[in-house]
C-alpha cells in the first residue's frame, strides 16, 4: 500500500497525475486532516484562481411533497393519500419567487416528489407560468428521479420530458437524488430509486440539452470511503465524457452528511446514528478535501452550512471548497431531517467567507460573477452562544 504522505507529496506537483481510486481511498482513510486540508487548498488555488468565493441568492420551492419512492432517509415525503400531503398552486410559487426578487435572488431550486397525480402538462404549464412572470429568475427544477417520474405518467422517454422542459423555460436540471451511485449502498437506502444508471443517463440528458447540471452526493449510510470514492468516480467518468463532447458537464459538486433524526432510516440505526452514521465536522471536511483532489474536471467545490452549520462551512473553504452556496432563503427536506438552521442571510454567507481570508462574490446558477454590495461587517452581530 502507498504511503498518504508521498501521494500528498506528489499531488503538490506542477504536473500531478490524476488521483487513482486507490490513492484518493488512501487519502480519505489515514491522511493527517491539517495536510489533507493545505494540499487541497493549494490545489484550490491552481484550480480557481483568486482569493474569492462565491455565493448564490436563491431560494427553494418544494412544490409537493407527494411521492412514492419511500426514500428511508426522507422525512419530508407524504405517501398519496396521507392527511399532511400538499401540491402548491401556481399562484403561491409565484408569490414566493417575488418575495426572493424583493431581495436581489436569481434563481430558484424548485423540487418535489414524484408525484403520480401531475402529468407533464401540469409541469409545462407552471414553467410556462413561472417564466412570463419572474423572466429575469433562472428556474433550475426537478430531479433525475422526478424526470423519470414523469415520463413514466406520460409514456415518453426521459429525453424527450426534458426537451419539452427545456422549451417551456426551464433553465437546469439540479443533481438532487444522486445520494451514493454505487448500487449495493444506493438499494439499500432507497430500492424504488433504481440504479445509479438512471441518475447518470438522465444528467447525461440534460448536459447533451445544454441544461445546467450539478453533482450531489449524500453520505453517512455506513458505507465505506472506498465506496464513497466510488460514487466520485462514477461523476468524474461522466464529466470526462460531458467535456470530451464540448459540453460543460457538471458546474460543481456538492457534498452534504444523511440527517437521521426523524426518518425510517434514523430510526432503524437507533443508536448507531451519532457513532457509526451520518458524519462529523472532522470527516465532512475530509470529505471536502478528497473531492477537491478527486475531480481535476470540476472547478466548483461546495461547502454545506445548511447541514454542518456556518462554522463548520467556512472551514471547508480552508479545505479546498471555493462556494459558500447559498442562502436558501427557504427549505423544507433537510430541516424536516433535524436540521435547526436551514437559511442564511446574505450578510451572513459574507461574513463567514471574510471571517476565513476570502472576497465575497455573488454569482448566479452557472457560476457568472454579479455585482455584490459588500456589507458591513459593523452592521453584522454575531449571536454568540451561552455556555450551559
Amino acid at each position: 500500500m502507498r504511503n498518504w504522505e508521498k501521494i500528498l507529496s506528489e499531488q503538490l506537483l506542477p504536473d500531478a497525475k490524476r488521483l487513482s481510486v486507490e490513492d484518493a481511498t488512501i487519502l480519505y482513510e489515514d491522511a493527517d486532516i491539517n495536510d489533507l486540508m493545505f494540499v487541497s487548498l493549494e490545489r484550490r488555488k491552481k484550480q480557481v484562481p483568486g482569493d474569492s468565493v462565491t455565493y448564490l441568492v436563491d431560494r427553494n420551492i418544494n412544490y409537493t411533497n407527494i411521492c412514492t419512492i419511500n426514500c428511508q432517509f426522507c422525512s419530508f415525503y407524504r405517501p398519496p393519500g396521507h392527511s399532511e400531503v400538499y401540491t402548491q398552486s401556481f399562484e403561491e410559487i409565484s408569490q414566493r419567487i417575488s418575495e426572493l426578487e424583493n431581495i436581489g435572488g436569481s434563481r430558484i431550486l424548485m423540487q418535489g416528489g414524484v408525484n403520480p397525480d401531475l402529468g407533464l402538462e401540469w409541469y409545462l404549464e407552471l414553467l410556462s407560468y413561472i417564466r412570463n412572470k419572474h423572466p429575469q429568475i433562472s428556474l433550475d427544477c426537478f430531479s433525475p428521479i422526478e424526470i423519470e417520474g414523469i415520463a413514466d405518467v406520460c409514456n415518453l422517454s426521459t429525453l424527450e420530458v426534458l426537451t419539452k422542459l427545456k422549451e417551456s423555460g426551464m433553465h437546469g436540471l439540479p443533481g438532487g437524488g444522486a445520494e451514493m451511485l454505487v448500487d449495493d449502498v444506493r438499494l439499500d437506502i432507497s430500492p424504488k430509486k433504481g440504479s445509479a444508471e438512471n441518475w447518470l443517463r438522465v444528467m447525461s440528458e440534460a448536459q447533451k440539452l445544454g441544461l445546467t447540471t450539478s453533482a450531489t452526493n449524500v453520505f453517512g449510510f455506513g458505507e465505506t470511503e472506498h465506496h464513497r470514492i466510488l460514487h466520485m468516480e462514477r461523476i468524474r467518468e461522466l464529466q470526462d465524457q460531458a467535456i470530451s463532447k464540448g459540453r460543460v458537464g457538471f458546474t460543481s459538486f456538492v457534498a452534504w452528511p444523511v440527517q437521521l433524526e426523524n426518518n425510517s432510516f434514523g430510526k432503524r440505526n437507533r443508536g448507531r446514528n451519532r457513532i457509526e452514521l451520518g458524519a462529523g465536522p472532522v470527516e465532512y471536511l475530509r470529505h471536502i478535501s478528497v473531492s477537491r483532489l478527486f475531480f481535476d474536471n470540476i472547478d466548483h467545490i461546495q461547502a454545506s452550512w445548511p447541514t454542518m452549520g456556518l462554522g463548520v462551512a467556512q472551514m471547508a473553504i480552508l479545505a479546498g471548497a471555493d462556494d459558500a452556496g447559498s442562502t436558501m432563503m427557504e427549505e423544507n427536506v433537510v430541516s424536516a431531517s433535524g436540521t435547526k438552521k436551514t437559511l442564511a442571510k446574505e450578510e451572513e454567507l459574507q461574513m463567514s467567507i471574510i471571517r476565513a481570508g476570502f472576497s465575497p462574490i455573488k454569482r448566479d446558477s452557472d457560476y457568472n460573477h454579479l455585482n455584490t454590495e459588500i456589507f458591513n461587517e459593523g452592521d453584522f452581530v454575531a449571536v454568540i452562544p451561552t455556555q450551559n
